[in-house]
Parts: structure tokens; C-alpha cells; sequence
């Protein structure tokens, strides 16, 4: 028996991007964020259902967290780390109710796969039912089959963190789930929880002592902190257009910012650029005008900075990005923090423009390219002041 959990993929934007002669946004088309998660814990299996249709699973709650002083998804400072907590004890009555049941089912219901490649393990991990997929769980790993995979190339890990199951997600792990297994689009659980902006299911990950690999690419080339800052994007981009007051949206932005600053502050690469175009992750924020996410990759402590700010994808600096966010409301906050932290206004692209010969026409482009001038001009007295002192 199949479980259904196809995705709900938002309407493709039919207007263009903002960077001139890149149409679209930054992200490949194929590549689709949906807003929410394939998997849901109400869906109806049947053939499993009526066995567990009574039972109630309990999660114990993590640390209660004053909302009047800071929300539990609130960043304060880039290098202050993450915190989220879930209490992983089971309830141990019901884990031996779920072996007890395991144990009356017949054994090629328990251990195989059906015509999707769904394990009675893939059906409890997607209705969050954890004592129950941790029993089927035992029973798989001794006979060597816990990362088996569906038809669309996910293990039982996978389900998990695409489902937001952050408990049984570590227990999977603790019993020796495979960290690294990939889908069929080279997705591992860290680029599905960034992805879907799930800041506990990273945690479980992030705190376990599993090898995972935060450089890790998907068969389109990006690392985990890439899939996040897109997908921070996407949520950005839907909360502009339905307006401030969707205060859902708000909270999946902020748990989707949050888990940027979770990959970052557990060491990964801010520099390493998405295969298909080049692009560091400041490359991603910029190009769709991400304030948000632009703004905290600007206050980050980096040594080499400037280096970072200046880095090319296919000949585009972050700042020649920025000079073509035309009409965007951010555009001059963008360029004055990429100048603030070293970008270079005399660096030319492929096509040997500058960033200067980007920017919209107009008052408003005038104005910014005058800006761009002023800088491009201090730097060049800058560096002739340092020869004349050598």
C-alpha cells in the first residue's frame, strides 16, 4: 500500500527576475520549494490504520520559552548558536504495545516492501507514530533493511525529516539509519530539513554523532545552506505578496532564517558556490532581494570578508546583482551593505560592465550610480595613499 504525499508546489512567478537578462529567479525551475511538506501525520493507511487507529503518542514538550521576551525562532547575533530542544524519551508501555503488535502481524507484513516500496517503518514514520516505527525499526535493522527506499528513493531517515519528525529522526538514527542516504534528487535529511525550514528536525541531526556532511551536493549541485537560503527566499518572496499580516508565513520565514544560521554557526562553508552557476549563498539572497538574509550574511564575523563580498558567479559579483534589482525597494540598503563590507564597485563581468553600468535609468539610478563613483573614487586614494607610504 502506497502512501500518498505528493507535494503542493506554489504557483510558478510569471514575472521576471530582477538581475537584467536572467529571467526567472535564482533558483532551477525543477527545483521545487513547496511551502509545505509532502508528508502529513493525518494521512489514512489503509491495512495499518486499524491496528494503531487508538493509539495516542505523547511527545514530550521542549523547554518552555517566555514568548514575551524572544520568540523561540528569534536571531539575535550570527554567532550565536541555535538553540532548539525536544525531549526524546519514550513512552515505554507503548513501545512494548507496538512490539507486542509487530510480533502478532505476519512477518512478510512487517519486513517487506509493497509495490511503491513502502515498509510498514515508511507508513508509522509518516503518521509520527514513534513508539510503532521504532519497533518496526528494530525488527528491519536486524534483517538489514532500515534504509530501504521508496519509489521515490527515500528511507525511512528521510520520511522523517521530510515530516518534521525530529524524535523518531533520532531514533533512527540511534539505531544506525544511514545519515547520508540520498533521494532520487540526491536529497540527504540535512538539504530536505533545510529545505523545508525545519529547525528541530536539523537540530536532531546537527546534535547527533552520526558523520553527516554539510558539503554535500544534490543532483542540482547544492549544498544544504543553499537549499535554505532559496528556500528562505521563496517564503520571503510569498510573504511580500500576501502582505506582513500573514502570520504564518512569518514564522516559517523566521524558522527558514533559522536554519541558515544553524548550518553556519555548525560550520558550513559560506563560500562554496551551487555547481550550476557559481553562486555562494550571498549570490542567492541578493539576486532576490532577500533583505533579511542579506543583512545577517553582512553581520557575520568573517575574516576575509571582502574576498567573500567580491567572489564571481559566471563573472557576476553580489554587487552587480544588486545594481540590477531595479524597483526593488531594497536595492540601496543592498548595495550600501555589500559596500560596507569591501564589495568592489570597479569589477567588471564578462561583459566588462560594472555594477554602475547596471543600475535602472533614472533619477533613482542616478543616485546610485553617483553613489557607486564616490566609493569606486575612495578606493582608488585609498590604494594610492598605501603605495605612496611603501
Amino acid at each position: 500500500m502506497a502512501v500518498s504525499y505528493e507535494p503542493w508546489n506554489a504557483p510558478q512567478d510569471s514575472t521576471l527576475g530582477y538581475y537584467p537578462g536572467l529571467p526567472g529567479p535564482s533558483y532551477p525551475q525543477p527545483y521545487s520549494l513547496p511551502m509545505a511538506s509532502e508528508y502529513s501525520a493525518q494521512q489514512q493507511v489503509p491495512g495499518f490504520g486499524d491496528a494503531v487507529s487508538q493509539a495516542h503518542v505523547s511527545y514530550c514538550p521542549g523547554p518552555a520559552v517566555d514568548l514575551s521576551v524572544t520568540p523561540p525562532w528569534t536571531l539575535v547575533d550570527p554567532a550565536q548558536t541555535a538553540q532548539v530542544g525536544y525531549c526524546p524519551s519514550m513512552d515505554a508501555g507503548k513501545l512494548e504495545e507496538a512490539r507486542m503488535l509487530l510480533n502478532g502481524m505476519d512477518y512478510s507484513r512487517t519486513t517487506c516492501q509493497d509495490e511503491d516500496g513502502d515498509t510498514i517503518l515508511h507508513i508509522y514514520t509518516a503518521k509520527g507514530l514513534r513508539e510503532y516505527a521504532f519497533a518496526a525499526a528494530e525488527r528491519l535493522r536486524d534483517i538489514g533493511k532500515l534504509d530501504a527506499k521508496e519509489h521515490k528513493g527515500k528511507t525511512a531517515l528521510l520520511v522523517a525529516a521530510t515530516a518534521n519528525q525530529p524524535e523518531i529522526l533520532q531514533d533512527l538514527l540511534s539505531l544506525g539509519a544511514d545519515i547520508n542516504a540520498c533521494d532520487v534528487k540526491g536529497q540527504t535529511a540535512l538539504h530536505l530539513a533545510a529545505q523545508y525550514g525545519y529547525p528541530e528536525v536539523l537540530q536532531a541531526i546537527l546534535s547527533s554523532r552520526s558523520a553527516f556532511d554539510l558539503e554535500t551536493r544534490n543532483f542540482e549541485g547544492m549544498t544544504p545552506l543553499h537549499c535554505a537560503a532559496i528556500s528562505h527566499s521563496v517564503t520571503v518572496k510569498a510573504l511580500s505578496t500576501v502582505g506582513l499580516a500573514d502570520v504564518n508565513l512569518q514564522t516559517k520565514a523566521t524558522e527558514k532564517l533559522s536554519c541558515v544560521q544553524m548550518l553556519l554557526t555548525a560550520r558550513a562553508s559560506l563560500t562554496s558556490q551551487e555547481i550550476k552557476s557559481n553562486k555562494t549563498v550571498l549570490h542567492l539572497a541578493v539576486k532576490e532581494g532577500n533583505i533579511d538574509l542579506v543583512r545577517y550574511l553582512m553581520r557575520i564575523p568573517l575574516p576575509n570578508m571582502k574576498d567573500f563580498v567580491n567572489m564571481k558567479a559566471h563573472g557576476h559579483t553580489a554587487l552587480h546583482m544588486a545594481a540590477g534589482l531595479h524597483n526593488n525597494p531594497h536595492q540601496e540598503e543592498i548595495l550600501q551593505l555589500l559596500l560596507s563590507r569591501g564589495a568592489d564597485p570597479s569589477i567588471r563581468n564578462l561583459e566588462n560592465d560594472q555594477p554602475a553600468h547596471l543600475l535602472q535609468s533614472g533619477a533613482q539610478g542616478e543616485q546610485l550610480r553617483l553613489m557607486l563613483k564616490k566609493r569606486s573614487a575612495s578606493s582608488r586614494r585609498r590604494i594610492v595613499s598605501l603605495q605612496d607610504q611603501e
